[in-house]
């Protein structure tokens, strides 16, 4: 089992930036990539970005690329996510998730290839 923990959200005024992190423990060896999500109000939950454990290669969701940035800290077991420029729609449930499985760069955007969910971090853009 891997637990992912999740932390780093707040209250932000627009413009603003915040950074997420989550750590991971338990059979962290087992994790190929990482990744975030987040679900809105009244919305389903969406791909954020994703990076490969060992590689570091990432992905992201095009609406994300340019002020969202993910990176991870291979010593702590830990994944961050640099978020700028934060606007009232990004206010969300931000969620971090693992996957047990090798895939290319689009398979991390679907969230049923994840095994394991933090509790979530709730970040609220005001404006």
């Amino acid at each position: 089992q891997v637990q992912l923990v999740e932390s780093g959200g707040g209250l932000v005024q627009a413009g603003g930036s915040l950074r997420l992190s989550c750590a991971a423990s338990g059979r962290t060896f087992t994790i190929y990539t990482m990744g975030w999500f987040r679900q809105a109000p009244g919305k389903e939950r969406e791909f954020v970005a994703a990076i490969r454990w060992n590689g570091g290669n990432t992905y992201y969701a095009d609406s994300k690329k340019g002020r969202f940035t993910i990176s991870r800290d291979n010593a702590k077991t830990t994944v961050y996510l640099q978020m700028n420029s934060l606007a009232p729609e990004d206010t969300a449930v931000y969620y971090c998730a693992a996957s047990r499985t090798f895939g290319s760069g689009t398979y991390y955007y679907r969230e049923r290839n994840y095994d394991y969910w933090g509790q979530g971090t709730q970040v609220t853009v005001s404006s």
